[in-house]
């Protein structure tokens, strides 16, 4: 809770990431470290990032939360306890934890920190919640398998035991409360010590023993689905049920997106939990600005069905391009643009600022870098000037259909 209403929980997966979200309203960020996260590829925190990120979170009154929720074998509690030292005296507000042997552990150090409970846990009742809360911890967020209806009972009756944290938007496993295996067959990578390479999205066909190298579509049946390739969560329309029932935190996924996605998705919930409304179709047009495998309510609704897998692929076209954002730096009095994408004279961007406006501007005909160039076209890893005067970490991106957007 932040002064009694629901905190918006982002993703921060590098330290560029953390300021990102921090930008775009989020009122707490989580990472991970060197060691202990189930992100092993998500970039994570070296110490000297983690001081850092701290101290720019605590400077603007928001929270830092570590991941320590790997399940670790016997001989790696030795280094959760030098982690969890390290990540204590920096100054981390929580740690999120998965194993009951870490919480455990946890305690016996008496670290300052709160303790979180991961969805990892799979929580899925009152009692679970508050036997956390007899082990030390203040929070628990709550198995994404949980409907509106349980999450609010769970919230109620947990009130003033321990706070509950949900998952708002954002991929989603196939597996129970991400417990997952299939990576540590088809790979070798342990999906539960934070190796995953999500073989849930690859794509699947049938082979039958006695026609080898006949590869047939996997379709669904009466007996049920059998691609793994869940659609990601977006489920602005419960916070408010949500929320009047007590949930403290909505959580944002994507320790491995890139800063776009932040900006987007932070904003958009930002906007949502401050009480703006938005139609299913306008809120859905907007979260598609960033790449998505569709979306859907999960088991918000009660259970999943067809609707809530991808069929087809992996991914789905975003309908937009970010091509640049706004340094905060000046060149010549003028706003300095870092270009991600192929910028074109006379190209008409949509712009979205850190407080969740929207306008539109056109890039003139001749655009000027930063070493006094003038192009008509420019690519990413350069540095461009615009007259109109933007706040820093604005974003610009190219709104339309993919040959429209790359189109000069």
């Amino acid at each position: 809770m932040v002064d009694g209403k629901a905190e918006l929980l982002a993703p921060a997966g590098d330290l560029e990431k953390l300021k990102w979200a921090c930008a775009y309203g989020a009122d707490a960020v989580y990472f991970g470290y060197e060691f202990g996260s189930l992100r092993s590829f998500a970039g994570n925190f070296s110490l000297a990032d983690a001081e850092a990120g701290i101290k720019y979170l605590h400077e603007r009154g928001k929270k830092g939360y570590a991941a320590l929720n790997i399940y670790p074998f016997s001989k790696e509690y030795d280094k959760v306890r030098e982690t969890a030292g390290v990540l204590d005296e920096v100054g981390v507000d929580a740690f999120i934890v998965a194993d009951i042997g870490v919480l455990n552990c946890l305690k016996r150090l008496g670290v300052r920190a709160a303790i979180h409970v991961s969805t990892q846990a799979n929580t899925v009742s009152d009692a679970a919640a508050i036997a956390y809360a007899d082990m030390g911890a203040s929070r628990v967020n709550l198995a994404r398998e949980l409907s509106a209806e349980q999450i609010c009972e769970i919230a109620k009756k947990t009130e003033r035991r321990i706070e509950t944290e949900v998952f708002v938007h954002g991929s989603v496993c196939f597996s129970y409360s991400g417990r997952c295996a299939i990576s540590d067959y088809l790979t070798g990578y342990r999906a539960n010590h934070g190796e995953c390479k999500h073989p849930c999205r690859w794509k699947y066909a049938l082979v039958e023993e006695k026609r080898p190298g006949e590869y047939m579509p996997v379709y669904e049946d009466e007996r049920g689905l059998y691609f793994f390739n869940s659609k990601e969560l977006a489920l602005f329309e419960y916070v408010g049920r949500l929320t009047e029932a007590g949930v403290a935190s909505f959580k944002i996924e994507g320790r491995m997106k890139a800063v776009h996605y932040l900006a987007s998705v932070v904003s958009f919930y930002r906007q949502v939990l401050d009480g703006k409304k938005f139609s299913r179709e306008e809120g859905m047009r907007l979260l598609g600005r960033v790449p998505n495998r569709g979306y859907s309510d999960g088991f918000m609704k009660g259970d999943v069905g067809p609707d809530d897998y991808s069929m087809g692929e992996s991914l789905s076209q975003a309908n937009s391009l970010f091509v640049g954002n706004i340094t905060g730096e000046k060149y010549e009095g003028k706003s300095v643009v870092e270009v991600r994408n192929k910028i074109c004279g006379d190209d008409e961007l949509e712009v979205l600022k850190p407080d969740g406006t929207l306008t539109t501007i056109t890039m003139p005909a001749e655009m000027m870098t930063t070493n006094g160039q003038s192009v008509d076209v420019v690519n990413n890893n350069k540095a461009i000037t615009i007259d109109i005067d933007l706040p820093e970490f604005s974003v610009l991106r190219k709104v339309g259909t993919k040959d429209e957007k790359y189109r000069c």
